[in-house]
Parts: C-alpha cells; sequence; structure tokens
C-alpha cells in the first residue's frame, strides 16, 4: 500500500492510517522470504473489494480471496483489472466453512476483522491453521476488548459495555457488535490452533481519536499520525488503548 501523498484523497489518507502498522507486519512476513522466493500463495479471507489482496498481487504475489458479499468480489474484480494484476487476484463467495478444500496450500492467509463475527472463534482459528502449509503464516486482525469497553462507556452505553466485561473470556468477550479480545485470549486461542503467536501489535491507537477534518486540513498530518502509529505498535503498555490488535502467527 503506497503511503499518503499531498495528492491522495481523504479516504485513503484515513486508511493508511488504520492499516498502516498492519501492512508493515505482512510485509515483513513476505519479505523476509527473501528475493529469490517464489512468489506466496495468499489466501485472505473476508477479503471484501481487495484493499490489502491487490497491493499484494502488485507485489507479484497470487492472492485468493474469500468473501461471502458477491458486490465485494465484483469490486474486487474491478479494482483488480483496473491496477492490472487481474491474473494474480481471483475471488471466490463463500466463508471459513469453505477452507477444507484449500489444507496445507497457503504461505500466509489474511483474517482481517473477521473472528469477531464467527460463532466459534476457537473452531474457526482450527480451520484457519489447517489451510496454512507448515512454516506458513497467519496475519491475524481483531477487535481489542479494553478499548471498546470504554469506548462503548464514553458514548454512555453503560449496558454495552458491561456486556464486554461479563462475556466469556475463553472466546473473546461477546457485546453487540461480535467478539472482543485481549492480548492473553488471543495468545491463548492461536495456540491451541497450534499456531505460534509473534509480537502482538498495538493498532489504531490514536486514529480513532483524531478529528478526520484535522487530516484533511494540516498539511503532513497523515505521515505523522501514521509514524505515530508504528512508533507505539510493539509498546505494551499502548495494548489496552489500542482499537485492534494485530498479531503475526505461524505454523
Amino acid at each position: 500500500m503506497a503511503q499518503p501523498s499531498a495528492s491522495s484523497s481523504a479516504s485513503e489518507r484515513r486508511q493508511s492510517v488504520r492499516t498502516g502498522v498492519v501492512w508493515d507486519g505482512v510485509r515483513r512476513v513476505l519479505d523476509g522470504a527473501g528475493p529469490e522466493a517464489p512468489q506466496a500463495r495468499i489466501v485472505d479471507i473476508g477479503g471484501g473489494t481487495g484493499g490489502f489482496a491487490v497491493s499484494l498481487a502488485e507485489l507479484g504475489h497470487a492472492v485468493q480471496v474469500i468473501d461471502p458479499s458477491p458486490d465485494a468480489l465484483a469490486a474486487l474484480d474491478r479494482r483488480a483489472r483496473e491496477r492490472g494484476v487481474a491474473d494474480r487476484v481471483s475471488g471466490q463467495q463463500g466463508d471459513l466453512a469453505d477452507l477444507s478444500v484449500l489444507v496445507d496450500q497457503a504461505d500466509l492467509v489474511l483474517c482481517h476483522g473477521v473472528l469477531e463475527m464467527v460463532d466459534d472463534p476457537a473452531a474457526s482459528l482450527a480451520a484457519i491453521a489447517g489451510v496454512l502449509r507448515p512454516g506458513g503464516h497467519l496475519s491475524l486482525l481483531v477487535a481489542q476488548r479494553h478499548a471498546a469497553v470504554v469506548a462503548r462507556a464514553m458514548a454512555g452505553h453503560f449496558q454495552a459495555a458491561r456486556e464486554l466485561l461479563d462475556g466469556d473470556g475463553a472466546s473473546g468477550a461477546t457485546g453487540r457488535g461480535g467478539h472482543r479480545f485481549t492480548h492473553d485470549e488471543l495468545c491463548a486461542l492461536l495456540g491451541a490452533a497450534g499456531l505460534r503467536p509473534g509480537t502482538v501489535e498495538a493498532v489504531r491507537v490514536f486514529a480513532d481519536l483524531v478529528p478526520g477534518s484535522l487530516l484533511d486540513l494540516e498539511p503532513g498530518a497523515t505521515a505523522a499520525l501514521v509514524e505515530l502509529e508504528r512508533a507505539v505498535a510493539t509498546r505494551p503498555e499502548y495494548l489496552p488503548l489500542a482499537a485492534q490488535l494485530h498479531v503475526i502467527a505461524t505454523r
């Protein structure tokens, strides 16, 4: 994903703030394979319109997007064609139940913002782990519980905040917006699925607190905020403040 520039649209600038840390983590995995490594086979679960998939295809990798929305997959196809990577991006309508045909095939699986909405996070992670080849990697992005409790309380939704506090910690506390996870819950779920979690990173520590108008009007504000998010991503004291948690896990 390109860095935001003065000519970038407002939506592109905001997206770079929200996804910069995650993109960095994914790139580290792929770059770590070395320049002589063959193109990776990547599966993007719930990849929607291809925000990550198309950018990864532009790096030379083959990406299969699995998403339940036909409209999202149509948008994915248009985006891939516009960017000249339609031969490296494929879309399949489906969900986690369709992963059984991909056993041991993927070098990298992206699961961003999906685990919150499944009935059984543990079973879903086990299915995802089966898609990875031995030594393959999972990029997992989930909503973080502590920040969600604070956000709901500050908005006056006290009962919703309490629901998150009192949820089932074994599968991530469940509120009206789905599951939310703490650092320890996330690592325990990954371990139970046979995956080795790396460093858990804080995502969107400040991004949701900064007015969009500031990013739109203040020169250099977006780039500075992206760098600030990167600076705190690996500092454990900021994990409870993050809207999301990102981790690269290895099979």
